[in-house]
């Protein structure tokens, strides 16, 4: 099936773009998990939409905390006062991402799949938001990949990557609509490098196949095409 335009019409007067890009992920999370990844990883799909939280990885608690502890000694501590105070907005910052997790001893991500939202790209602070958050991946050797099909913003944000970590690569695209998917890994101890695989993308054409490596030492086949099939069925599309 070849890439439809998600954000003009006639399609984005059918189906809004946010639910497709959930159905995307979860797709790519089941094919992860289904046929792809070793018994020791395991695929969620994270989804968070303008803060309004739609699937997102659950989180435990065991036990009783030490602050809620009755029969203990334990003192509460009361921190210092801070120096400054600043106002933060992480509000609008979507999320759809896939991240593989080894759960042999402890959660521990391996591989992360970012899907680019409109918001990502729609300012310069969110783009550079966003670059801030792959190279913290790259930098703890987590394996990455970045699919960007949004028609309805500018902005490269594999440059923006590319920028922050100081990086002279070619972009892999240079058309109006800045359509990719790059995968990425360090390879290296005392002077790390980054590996980078491009292709861009194109409306009306199918979807590659990419290597999505699970930390620095073992890469998988992500059928991209296949999962972009599966969420267009789910969405009836």
């Amino acid at each position: 099936m070849p890439l439809l335009d998600h954000f003009h019409p006639p399609l984005s007067r059918r189906r809004h773009w946010d639910s497709f890009h959930g159905a995307w992920a979860e797709a790519l999370a089941r094919q992860l998990n289904e046929s792809l990844l070793p018994e020791n990883l395991f695929a969620e799909a994270r989804v968070n939409v303008g803060g309004r939280v739609e699937m997102d990885v659950s989180t435990f608690e065991e036990g009783p905390s030490s602050e809620t502890d009755q029969n203990g000694g334990v003192a509460v501590w009361a921190p210092p006062r801070p120096v400054a105070t600043a106002p933060l907005d992480f509000s609008n910052l979507d999320t759809f991402e896939v991240q593989v997790i080894n759960d042999e001893e402890g959660p521990k991500v391996v591989a992360a799949i970012e899907l680019v939202s409109p918001a990502n790209k729609d300012r310069a602070s969110h783009r550079r938001m966003f670059a801030v958050k792959c190279a913290s991946y790259l930098q703890e050797d987590i394996g990455l990949m970045v699919i960007d099909v949004v028609t309805e913003r500018h902005g490269n944000l594999h440059a923006s990557l590319l920028e922050l970590l100081q990086i002279a690569a070619p972009t892999p695209a240079q058309g109006p609509k800045d359509l990719y998917v790059a995968a990425y890994r360090t390879v290296g101890a005392k002077e790390r490098s980054l590996e980078i695989w491009t292709q861009p993308l194109t409306i009306g054409s199918p979807l590659p196949t990419m290597p999505l490596w699970l930390g620095r030492e073992q890469s998988i086949p992500l059928d991209l095409e296949s999962t972009y099939l599966a969420a267009c069925a789910s969405r009836r599309i």
